[in-house]
């Protein structure tokens, strides 16, 4: 039996958008059946999420829904950032079973995999908030690194047949020119960074001793739907929203890459499909915004104004970051060769997370 494990968080947006874009991807309905059909089991890790989007259970929800005969597994920490309110509808399912439970204790970790049977781990779970690392930077180490290890020592215990550890843009460190590749050195800046660097270490390790199969991808900053607010966009939605100002770091001049949610989804359905064992592949995209030019974007979307002077009113800068990279400029065309690319526009996927509400319910 094939078992699918999604530690924390992917996205994603509402359960009929995702379903469309994946019947996109896959328009032979009996090929997307065929694939789902040979995960057999899914399970999600969503311990500690903070990761990017605070949304797994619409993923999950999903899955439950429209795939009867597969149990989803939800396992979860339930850190602050975590919430079970959208995952009410599924509660009572017979193939749905919520697990609370921590990545670190190695124990739970083990019998998990002895009792679950599971055969495939997406690893997602990590503490993610970039500022809070700066002062907590054991808790980091500890949870994104010594977790994924229990996580990934348990996998291959129980010879899982797939591992695909989720790590971001930031182990590249910063760039003003240069793209990165998979091939790129890691110089990670931030604590936060670095502890998901590490884990990447021990992941790759488990490869070029055992063969063990795994996979890394590292992504572009996400957005969408119900993400928890102390990520920029949906901080800055939620700010204003509140009739606050969005607090801005040092200059405001950094700019990030954002992906939406349901393009994510496809991405990992496609490692999940395609990815070679050993492999790493970058998930970005082109799409680049400086921070005050996204407060402002925003500024005039709820706030319904376009000038200068205003927008200004509605903005407060802070001492920077100890360090804040300027840019994570990536290529993807590792990816794009395995069939991926992004394709919801900005001002579609902006529109979509504004109107689902405030993010920080």
């Amino acid at each position: 039996m094939h078992v699918c494990i999604f530690s924390v968080v992917v996205l994603f947006s509402v359960i009929s958008e995702k379903i469309k874009v994946i019947c996109e991807y896959f328009p032979n309905i009996q090929q997307l059946r065929k694939i789902f059909k040979s995960l057999g089991k899914l399970t999600f890790f969503t311990n500690n999420v903070c990761f990017s989007l605070n949304s797994a259970s619409h993923m999950v929800v999903s899955l439950v829904e429209d795939y009867p005969n597969y149990m989803i597994i939800n396992l979860d920490k339930l850190d602050y950032c975590a919430s079970l309110k959208n995952l009410e509808i599924i509660s009572n399912k017979q193939n749905y079973k919520f697990i609370q439970g921590d990545i670190c204790d190695s124990h739970f970790v083990k019998q998990l995999f002895e009792t679950e049977k599971i055969d495939i781990v997406l690893h997602f779970a990590a503490q993610t908030h970039v500022d809070l690392s700066f002062v907590r930077a054991f808790e980091f180490t500890y949870v994104n690194v010594y977790g994924t290890h229990v996580l990934v020592s348990a996998a291959h215990e129980a010879r899982v047949e797939k591992f695909i550890y989720v790590s971001t843009d930031e182990v590249y460190g910063g760039s003003l020119d240069k793209e990165f590749d998979e091939s790129s050195p890691k110089q990670p800046t931030n604590p936060y960074a670095s502890s998901k660097a590490a884990a990447e270490c021990f992941v790759q390790s488990y490869w070029e001793r055992y063969k063990f199969p795994v996979v890394i991808t590292r992504s572009s900053n996400v957005y969408g739907p119900h993400q928890y607010p102390e990520k920029v966009i949906p901080k800055f939605i939620s700010l204003l929203q509140h009739n606050r100002k969005c607090c801005i770091h040092g200059s405001g001049l950094q700019t990030r890459n954002f992906l939406y949610a349901t393009d994510v989804v496809e991405a990992f359905l496609t490692v999940l499909k395609k990815g070679k064992p050993g492999e790493i592949y970058n998930i970005g995209t082109n799409f680049e915004m400086s921070v005050v030019q996204l407060a402002k974007e925003l500024i005039q979307l709820i706030k319904e104004t376009n000038s200068e002077s205003e927008m200004e009113n509605w903005v407060d800068y802070v001492n920077d970051r100890p360090t804040n990279d300027m840019r994570y400029p990536m290529k993807s065309e590792k990816i794009h060769g395995l069939g991926w690319r992004p394709k919801v526009p900005w001002k579609e996927g902006i529109k979509k997370t504004r109107c689902s509400g405030d993010p920080s319910l």
